[in-house]
């Protein structure tokens, strides 16, 4: 893979920033709400890890294909899902993505290739190998991406999906999103390689390691894996560094990590960092960031206000829309 970057086009750099923007103030509002017990259950939001979903997915078609993790809001709107049907969701409505039947957790909008959220570390990775073998059998050219965190590296799922995409060389890229810490645990003690591209050689595949707080790097990286799984060349192992502001999980006290860390890495935030290369390349100014945000703040305000109006599913529907029934 190339070391070097390439120059995104204004509108592609606009694009990814409204993305990531998106993102952010998505789960910023999320944040409040959940706080205020309109979200119920458990959240594990994005924030400080936008440009890994964005980078990722401003290279993929519609019809594509993304599994994710319990963190799944922000590759949901990278992927397109709407923050109508999304933030529905959210608060169980009808009117939700899952009807309010999926929450955070499982969140999904099949009809836009996301496959959904995931409870259960590494679970995400089996279905993107099934969707990726589906299009291979199908010659359909579509790309299936598997998101998982540190946390998952070590799975069984892992290895076993790895070993299989390399060995039928299906169009699938495998995005770890390095934040360092596997729930509470730091990557230090729980992964027995420093890097886990190494990882990749085993499986006779390109591991790739990027830093996940670039959106531009992340964008090229993702951009030449994706081309090689749609080549039919097989799948690439991408290790994204980045970071979560916030705590695991909402309401998480964050003792096994110091606020100073925390800190450091907001330095980098991915949002202030593509927005500051655009302001000196002269792409876009503070008026226009400005209104962008604005325009942001409405939407999200528009779909809280659209999943406060929704109504509940009926008792009736329970067994509706589920894989198995009693």
């Amino acid at each position: 893979m190339s070391g070097s970057i390439v120059l995104q086009s204004r509108e592609k750099q606009v694009a990814m920033l409204r993305k990531m923007l998106t993102i952010r103030r998505f789960e910023e509002r999320v944040k409040k709400e959940f706080a205020e017990t309109r979200v119920k259950g458990f959240v594990h939001l994005y924030i400080g890890e936008e440009a890994v979903a964005v980078g990722l997915c401003s290279n993929l078609q519609k019809d594509d294909y993304v599994t994710s993790t319990h963190r799944g809001h922000g590759h949901c709107i990278a992927k397109g899902v709407e923050l109508r049907g999304m933030m529905a969701e959210l608060y169980g409505k009808r009117t939700g993505t899952c009807k309010g039947k999926g929450g955070s957790m499982h969140i999904a909008d099949v009809e836009l290739g996301m496959l959904g959220a995931n409870g259960i570390v590494g679970a995400g990775l089996p279905l993107a190998i099934g969707a990726a073998l589906s299009s291979k059998y199908r010659k359909s050219g579509q790309v299936a991406v598997a998101f998982f965190s540190d946390g998952a590296l070590n799975q069984g799922t892992f290895h076993e999906s790895m070993n299989i995409a390399s060995l039928w060389k299906l169009p699938v890229v495998f995005v770890c999103e390095n934040n360092g810490f596997g729930e509470a645990t730091p990557i230090r003690f729980h992964t027995s390689v420093k890097d886990p591209t190494i990882r990749a050689s085993s499986y006779d595949m390109p591991g790739v390691r990027v830093d996940g707080m670039d959106v531009m790097a992340v964008s090229q990286a993702a951009a030449e894996a994706i081309a090689r799984a749609r080549r039919g060349d097989g799948p690439t192992l991408l290790v994204c560094d980045t970071y979560r502001y916030m705590g695991h999980f909402e309401g998480d006290e964050q003792k096994y990590r110091k606020k100073e860390e925390t800190e450091e890495w907001k330095l980098k935030d991915p949002i202030l960092k593509l927005k500051g290369l655009m302001t000196r390349e002269g792409s876009i100014s503070e008026k226009e960031y400005s209104e962008m945000d604005a325009s942001i703040l409405a939407e999200v305000e528009d779909a809280v206000t659209f999943a406060d109006k929704s109504a509940w599913p009926a008792p009736n529907e329970v067994l509706e829309d589920v894989y198995t029934s009693i």
